[in-house]
């Protein structure tokens, strides 16, 4: 739907606000989501309730949130005189503009007259409506809410894995179920004019986040110093978790330092670090990134924390540790080391979901190696599998077994299931690049390469972790490629190969835009350096597996990989 009112269009779809000139007008999510609700309630009064309730659905969040969104509403409408946005003493808010409402398209009309699913929803009844639930709503990856509920309930039905979303067990170290976290506001220390307004941004992405996830609850406390620095304020006191943490800029970067406290314990249980330099991006991007650098540490301690049967024992941690160091560089000798380390390890304890989970990676890693013979490589596949539904089925909310579901299901083929799998992922760290990334490969394949580009975006701003940001800068690279964008291609290829010089595939992918964009040197040098990292390329070798993959990738594929001939890239 797009809402009219007032000069200013306000499009669902584009999740995006324009005002007469046509110029898209910045609003955070929650702001957005506010306006919406605002406009399709036109001439009604919403109470405070109603607003917090549909806006923070699943957090206990102060009316300091509230007023915030209003302010920033009414700053964005330019309502000073408060005649858009009015409140009604005693009853909440009503919005004083007469608003229209238009379909955009027949897609748009059709998902405006779903009805809102429940969170509790029966799977889809094939693949391709698993895969419908997981994409993504631009301009951020919104998996998030029902359609996340709907992706859990897919991910099941589609593995064969009588997984219940039953509550998380209760457990004395917590006080309740599901746990709940306060998040403080962040303490400005940065004697910075703009400090303030960073550390509540920050502030507001954690809470944003953090509220995404399946398995607990949110609680956030009245803004201020005062709160942020008292661990036993009242939400403090009645959660399981604190966040607390403060910000401070140097002559080069904002940091962010975090800890998560157990109230319970009184101990601190995690502490997270990140820092963002201060001429990479606005401000908006440095508080997504600081959020997320620190979210998605702690996202992963407390998911480990919560499922305490899945801690890896000593002696476990430590064959792992050892079969896969180095993985990337292992040899096809070490290899075979590693796997009869694993396995007898597994044999020992067959049970481990950390064990289950490192054999069917290392096993992954030799099917993409070719260090198996075909029938071996069949065998291996079908094991690994095996291993990681048997970690689902013992630990589905454990965020190592959902992560390697969810890279088996992408390097195998299965694009749609996989869109599941690491949506599944996401919705325990909502800030999990290596999911993104996966999720972007799969909307490659299928054709979906705006969706794609989008993914590989939302993951760069989260840029969590770090040591990955070099595949998500490829995938906007080779998206950019297939979409014909190839000044675009270039400038992503060229970050990621800053990052990671050794793949041979960035400088292929990079030959071909600098050939289509008539640059024939520039081209034969990307080329030969490509040829050098990956000797023996032909177009048979290089070009991606066609499995299950779409037609618009097939064609678009098949157009790139004709370039790389024309370059010099043997047929066979």
């Amino acid at each position: 739907m797009v809402f009219r009112f007032a000069s200013f269009e306000l499009d669902e779809q584009r999740a995006e606000l324009r005002g007469a000139d046509g110029a898209a007008i910045k609003l955070r999510p929650k702001t957005f989501e506010m306006l919406r609700l605002f406009a399709g309630n036109a001439g009604r009064v919403l109470s405070k309730q109603e607003l917090m309730e549909a806006v923070w659905p699943n957090v206990h969040v102060s009316e300091d949130g509230l007023f915030q969104c209003i302010r920033e509403i009414r700053t964005a409408l330019g309502d000073d005189q408060r005649q858009i946005i009015k409140l009604v003493s005693g009853r909440g808010y009503l919005f004083a503009a007469e608003a229209s409402i238009e379909p955009v398209g027949p897609a748009a009309s059709a998902e405006a007259a779903l009805p809102v699913p429940e969170p509790h929803v029966d799977p889809p009844a094939n693949v391709e409506a698993a895969a419908e639930v997981a994409k993504p709503r631009r301009p951020l990856f919104g998996l998030r809410g029902p359609a996340v509920a709907a992706a859990v309930a897919s991910l099941c039905a589609i593995v064969g894995i009588a997984v219940a979303i039953a509550v998380l067990r209760s457990d004395s170290l917590f006080k309740r179920t599901p746990p709940i976290i306060a998040v403080m506001p962040i303490v400005d220390a940065s004697d910075d004019r703009q400090g303030g307004a960073m550390a509540a941004g920050v502030t507001d992405r954690l809470i944003e986040g953090f509220a995404e996830i399946g398995n607990i609850r949110v609680a956030t406390p009245r803004s201020g110093v005062a709160a942020a620095s008292e661990p036993a304020s009242t939400s403090s006191a009645q959660s399981d978790f604190v966040l607390q943490g403060d910000l401070q800029k140097s002559e080069q970067s904002w940091t962010l330092r975090a800890r998560m406290l157990n109230t319970v314990t009184g101990e601190v249980e995690s502490v997270a670090t990140a820092s963002v330099e201060i001429n990479v991006g606005d401000l908006q991007l440095q508080q997504t990134r600081l959020a997320a650098g620190a979210g998605d540490p702690l996202a992963r301690r407390m998911n480990a924390l919560l499922e305490a049967g899945a801690r890896r024992a000593g002696d476990a941690k430590v064959v792992i540790e050892q079969a896969l160091a180095s993985i990337n560089r292992t040899t096809r000798e070490r290899f075979a080391t590693a796997q009869t380390m694993l396995e007898t390890s597994l044999a020992d304890e067959p049970d481990n979901a950390d064990l289950q989970v490192a054999l069917a990676a290392l096993q992954l890693r030799g099917i993409m190696m070719v260090w198996y013979d075909p029938a071996e490589s069949a065998a291996a596949e079908g094991n690994a599998r095996s291993l990681l539904e048997r970690a689902l089925r013992a630990k589905p909310r454990y965020i190592p077994v959902l992560d390697a579901y969810c890279r088996f299901q992408t390097a195998t083929n299965q694009f749609a299931e996989s869109l599941v799998a690491c949506a599944r992922a996401l919705s325990f760290d909502p800030w999990n690049g290596a999911a993104l990334y996966n999720i972007g490969l799969a909307q490659i394949q299928l054709g979906r390469f705006e969706d794609a580009l989008a993914t590989f975006e939302q993951a760069d701003r989260f840029d969590t972790p770090e040591v990955s940001r070099w595949t998500w800068l490829l995938g906007a690279g080779w998206t950019s490629l297939l979409m014909g964008r190839n000044e675009d291609a270039v400038s992503w290829l060229k970050r990621s190969i800053a990052i990671t010089p050794a793949s041979g595939r960035s400088y292929f992918l990079l030959a071909v835009a600098y050939q289509r964009l008539g640059r024939p040197d520039e081209a034969n040098a990307a080329f030969a350096k490509a040829m050098e990292l990956r000797p023996g390329s032909t177009v048979l070798n290089v070009q991606p597996s066609t499995v299950n993959a779409g037609q618009a990738y097939l064609e678009a594929s098949k157009l790139v990989m004709r370039t790389m001939a024309e370059i010099g890239l043997p047929e066979r």
